[in-house]
């Protein structure tokens, strides 16, 4: 299974338009090869590299930009500035939003974490991360992972 976007490569530059200092909108993105046994696919995009004001003003270690489960593994993919067929978690904001990516401080890794799963989350919309993580362990197929870089201007 793969996870593309058609607006940057992977470990590339993601565009400053699904950014805060653009239109703050989501990238589009495409699933590849996801299992046929699949029953349902989780999105979850992260940031690990903020800094650590952050990681203690907010008691985390990683900021959540967008969570989302239960999409039809029929799905191929997201288009830009969409919401997806799916249940929205809650973002670190505490929005059941796309956050936009905005590092405060120098270039951050955004992690967006595709996985097939073989059965429904049993989870209600604004589902944090962590309880997303927890109710996926033991249910995953297959994951895929696609990393776009960012640096505000």
């Amino acid at each position: 299974m793969k996870i593309e976007s058609s607006a940057f490569k992977n470990n590339g530059e993601l565009p400053s338009k699904y950014t805060c200092d653009g239109e703050g909108i989501n990238p589009p993105l495409s699933f590849i090869n996801v299992p046929k046994e699949a029953k349902s696919l989780a999105l979850i995009v992260d940031d690990p590299d903020i800094p650590e004001s952050v990681k203690q003003s907010f008691n985390i270690d990683v900021w959540d930009h967008w969570v989302i489960f239960n999409m039809s593994p029929e799905v191929k993919g997201i288009e830009e500035n969409t919401i997806p067929a799916g249940i929205l978690g809650r973002n670190t904001t505490g929005n059941d939003t796309y956050g936009s990516p905005c590092p405060p401080d120098r270039e951050h890794r955004y992690f967006f974490k595709l996985y097939a799963l073989d059965t429904l989350l049993n989870l209600q919309q604004g589902s944090t991360k962590k309880e997303v993580l927890k109710a996926l362990e033991g249910h995953i197929i297959e994951e895929a992972e696609l990393i776009g870089k960012y640096k505000r201007k």
